[in-house]
């Protein structure tokens, strides 16, 4: 039983609170937008800057890979320096890297600025859902606030391509960098004001030398992946898979040695933490291998634009919005597990039917109930993990809940990707003169067929095409069984959880995280 469920002698968040819940929100979308907004400024930006093919990928991946890596150590710093603190501080470096992205002159400065904009975010994301578990003690108001916070965080990440499609039409690609900059300022203006002041009040000094460590580990994981989904035959992807192997067993190693680790694996002891954490990390490895096939067909098949494609998706955005809204609410009367395994199920049917749809509208419809359905598990998910922690360790456990959503994007455009680039690499008929790339991907597919007279062109493209849909279909249907199976382990892993604010009995013995003495970590 989690110790989430008691709101007894809970104080009540008043109009201070969820007007600083707004503040954080707003914050948490620019962060999102930040991710896609490049997407379809590319063509402006590639024109102006002339950038290489390897600064072009640091370009559009640099601020992902800051971000994945520094969300544990500024969870750290966080509980041990203040999170209001750590916020403005934050705040105010983004504001600035964003400003010095919107005029870089030069493809080297641009990267730098992307660089600092994912380090600053690092700093905003953890101390916002740490703020946002410490100003609502009452567990159906925190879950309602989590809510808000997860529909804003999945939602802003859609909506990128169409307000970057928009502000194109009128302006340079530096605008799409500008748009942080007021927020932030609001950011400033309004934390002093409507943000209490928050720390771990047994946080001692941030140990340096595992912050290196976390790096070494997390950034060539988050490259391996990327690597992979890109090309699974690329040898160094694997090489940069065994360096985060070996400096994750180093850095494991340190953490269970010390008195006050930068990231506390003690709170894996918790059932509740440890059960949401690993649910939570699932469905983000099927909604983003999914995702990734969603946007390729509304490109690549229907040859829609970035920022038509974007619109398309918009809706189901919307539907993941109401749904993380709604299942706090249902959580107050029905068990989070229950809600977050009945809403799988619907999800895996709303994918499958998306998958082999084959037309654009069933595939809308059916993606929108995936989101749909989906959607608890994100808002619940994350709801459990930052209320199970205690209030000194709130910054490291949003830091680990948000970087789980980090990797299981990637590693499901990674595993997924190299699933349906397999399916598809097999089902496509090439025929004689056309370069073995062809097989790569769809895109790959369509380059190829413009040295093509015609006639050969268009039968190539629909072979494509044909073996893309079979590779979606397979992917669709591998992910339908996941999300079946990921329902069922989450009706037992967290059957013990009580509807949020139920009344609940002293948490059980595993569900208590004590402080304690290093744990001897030598062999």
């Amino acid at each position: 039983m989690s110790t989430i469920e008691s709101t007894a002698g809970a104080a009540r968040a008043g109009t201070r609170e969820w007007a600083g819940l707004a503040v954080l929100a707003l914050a948490t979308l620019l962060l999102a937008l930040d991710a896609t907004a490049l997407f379809l400024a590319l063509p402006h930006l590639t024109a102006d800057l002339r950038p290489g093919p390897t600064e072009m990928l640091w370009i559009m991946d640099a601020y992902g890979f800051m971000i994945a890596g520094f969300l544990v150590t500024m969870g750290a710093l966080g509980d041990r320096i203040g999170r209001r603190r750590l916020l403005m501080i934050g705040a105010v470096a983004f504001a600035g890297a964003s400003v010095l992205a919107a005029y870089s002159a030069s493809p080297g400065m641009l990267i730098a600025a992307r660089v600092l904009l994912g380090v600053t975010g690092a700093s905003l994301m953890p101390s916002a859902l740490a703020l946002i578990t410490v100003m609502f003690q009452d567990a159906r108001q925190r879950a309602m606030a989590i809510g808000v916070f997860t529909a804003c965080f999945m939602g802003g990440g859609t909506l990128g391509p169409v307000i970057s499609g928009a502000l194109l039409e009128r302006f340079w690609w530096g605008s799409l960098f500008l748009i942080g900059v007021p927020v932030m300022v609001v950011l400033l203006v309004a934390a002093p004001l409507l943000l209490p002041e928050s720390r771990g009040t047994e946080s001692g000094r941030l140990d340096l030398p595992s912050v290196p460590l976390f790096l070494a580990t997390a950034l060539p994981a988050v490259y391996a992946l990327k690597e992979v989904a890109k090309d699974p035959a690329r040898p160094w992807a694997y090489g940069a898979a065994a360096v985060a192997v070996v400096f994750g067993v180093l850095f494991v190693r340190r953490q269970r040695a010390l008195a006050d680790p930068l990231l506390d694996l003690r709170l894996l002891r918790s059932r509740t933490f440890s059960a949401a954490l690993v649910i939570l990390l699932a469905g983000m490895v099927i909604q983003g291998g999914l995702y990734l096939f969603i946007s390729q067909y509304l490109q690549m098949i229907e040859g829609l634009s970035p920022l038509r494609a974007g619109l398309w998706l918009a809706v189901p955005a919307l539907a993941l919005v109401v749904g993380s809204l709604l299942a706090p609410i249902v959580a107050r009367r029905v068990r989070p597990g229950t809600i977050i395994a009945a809403g799988l199920v619907p999800a895996a049917g709303g994918f499958l039917t998306a998958a082999w749809a084959g037309d654009t509208l069933v595939l809308m419809i059916g993606v929108t109930v995936g989101f749909l359905g989906m959607s608890p598990l994100g808002a619940l998910g994350i709801s459990l993990v930052a209320g199970s922690a205690p209030p000194e360790r709130a910054g490291a456990a949003s830091a680990m809940a948000e970087t789980s959503g980090e990797f299981g994007i990637a590693f499901g455009v990674a595993s997924l990707g190299s699933l349906g680039t397999a399916v598809f690499s097999a089902a496509i008929s090439v025929p004689e003169g056309v370069p073995p790339s062809a097989r790569d991907s769809i895109g790959d597919a369509a380059t190829a067929a413009g040295e093509l007279p015609p006639a050969s062109a268009a039968a190539f493209l629909e072979s494509a095409r044909d073996a893309f849909l079979t590779g979606f279909g397979v992917v669709g249907t591998v992910s339908a069984v996941l999300l079946i199976g990921l329902a069922v382990l989450s009706a037992w892993l967290l059957r013990g959880l009580r509807p949020i604010g139920a009344e609940a009995g002293p948490p059980a013995e595993s569900e208590v995280i004590r402080p304690g003495k290093p744990v001897d970590a030598s062999p």
